[in-house]
């Protein structure tokens, strides 16, 4: 893993900035009480999820406060701050698990006095969170974690939401994307990390192949401990069944170790890997890789995302601030700060003026905005989920550029279930309700 340790405690130092409302937030607007809007920014600043996830993310919150306090943005967001607030960003570390990301979240609110949070990349971590912003009264987007428990599990959220996609959608799509180009496909495997993201993911991306690849049939499946990092075993157990693709869901640290093991013990010559979480090394895989690997964003973004006019700002400052181009995590942190301003300058109050978690909450629910990924539509999830398209596509690596090639884009109600539907009881029922193109 590329080692950005240093260049980004740099970055930090340099006093990035963002806010949240205290809990228990009065109904209407206020004033900050620095006159500042403050956010609190939370992903992973150390362990094996930061290179590939959390210093992208928070690089990207950086030079997106930067930028929206000097009002450089394209319209619809080239107003000041937000509302015309400063806006002020305290950005903290997300490892440590669930219980100290819990205590953390309300040191936020309650000492930080943040205004809003934006943040969680791990799916334990957002749904610890998802019950205390509720008690709490904080207007919160998790921005990347993408359990479909989220709003299964707290179906009357108030003032949750998320502005990614959930792992349903990853592998519905992962599924279309190879009826769309290997048809023919009969033997598929897979490696998940052992806790509810990988298993959830195997889960759907089975059923949805049962359902769109019925000639395929699963021949290994393989569910090694999370943050494991060896993986030589489970590689061979893998290798000797001799499968045409190889899912994983692995993301981090860990999925830059299977790919770079698989890769040198032969597994990726004689099969095809499918990385749902893959484009997040994009800029670091190199020659590591193997031409013609499948990988996605988890939506449309990082290589995904549209040539649309916020887009080509975002990539051109965030490509100079760092000298990197922005990998999906980067433009998923990119779009929630979008849709935390979206919600704040259209929630009905003066300028300059904080509105409240309540105020802001109405602002987004439902709510149509757009995004360095094109348009989100806030669908789902009694309008606190966005809803947008995915696409895949696959890796090459030649005279020292990376690309993408041969990519497929499914549109949001090709790959999502209705709202109310479960995941596994709309690809048992073969999707009702689909619209593909």
């Amino acid at each position: 893993m590329k080692n950005n340790k240093s260049k980004f405690s740099k970055h930090l130092v340099s006093g990035v900035a963002a806010l949240a409302l205290a809990a228990g937030a009065a109904g209407s607007a206020s004033a900050a009480e620095n006159g500042k809007f403050r956010v609190g920014i939370v992903t992973f600043l150390s362990g094996p999820a930061a290179g590939p996830f959390g210093v992208p993310s928070a690089n990207a919150a950086k030079v997106l406060v930067e930028e929206l306090n000097k009002g450089n943005l394209p319209a619809p967001y080239d107003k000041i701050g937000i509302n015309g607030a400063e806006i002020e960003a305290v950005i903290i570390d997300e490892a440590g698990g669930a219980t100290k990301q819990v205590e953390e979240y309300r040191n936020l609110v309650q000492r930080q006095k943040v205004d809003a949070v934006i943040g969680y990349v791990s799916s334990g971590d957002c749904l610890a969170i998802a019950p205390v912003a509720e008690e709490l009264k904080t207007f919160t987007i998790a921005y990347d974690c993408g359990t479909p428990r989220l709003f299964a599990d707290n179906p009357d959220a108030q003032y949750m939401f998320r502005t990614g996609l959930d792992a349903s959608v990853d592998n519905i799509g992962a599924v279309r994307y190879l009826a769309a180009t290997r048809p023919d496909v009969t033997r598929l495997a897979g490696i998940q990390q052992n806790y509810s993201w990988g298993q959830d993911s195997w889960a759907d991306f089975t059923a949805a192949a049962s359902a769109l690849l019925p000639e395929a049939e699963i021949v290994e499946e393989q569910f090694p401990k999370i943050y494991q990092g060896q993986y030589g075993a489970e590689i061979s157990a893998l290798s000797v069944k001799r499968p045409e693709i190889v899912h994983s869901s692995f993301w981090g640290g860990d999925m830059e170790a299977l790919v770079l093991q698989a890769n040198a013990r032969g597994l990726l010559e004689d099969a095809t890997g499918l990385l749902t979480c893959g484009e997040a090394s994009f800029a670091t895989y190199k020659d590591q890789a193997p031409n013609g690997m499948i990988i996605g964003a988890r939506g449309p973004f990082g290589q995904f995302a549209p040539d649309n006019e916020l887009n080509t700002w975002f990539k051109g400052v965030y490509q100079n601030a760092y000298d990197i181009e922005p990998v999906y995590p980067a433009t998923k942190m990119a779009q929630a700060i979008l849709g935390l301003k979206y919600a704040a300058e259209n929630a009905g109050v003066a300028d300059k003026e904080i509105p409240s978690a309540e105020q802001l909450s109405a602002a987004m629910k439902g709510a149509t905005f757009e995004s360095v990924s094109g348009t989100v539509e806030m669908a789902r999830g009694n309008g606190h989920q966005a809803m947008q398209g995915i696409t895949y596509g696959e890796y090459h690596y030649e005279d020292g550029v990376a690309s993408i090639k041969n990519a497929v884009s499914f549109d949001g109600e090709c790959v999502t279930p209705p709202e109310g539907v479960a995941a596994a009881d709309w690809i048992a029922d073969g999707f009702p309700g689909a619209k593909c193109n």
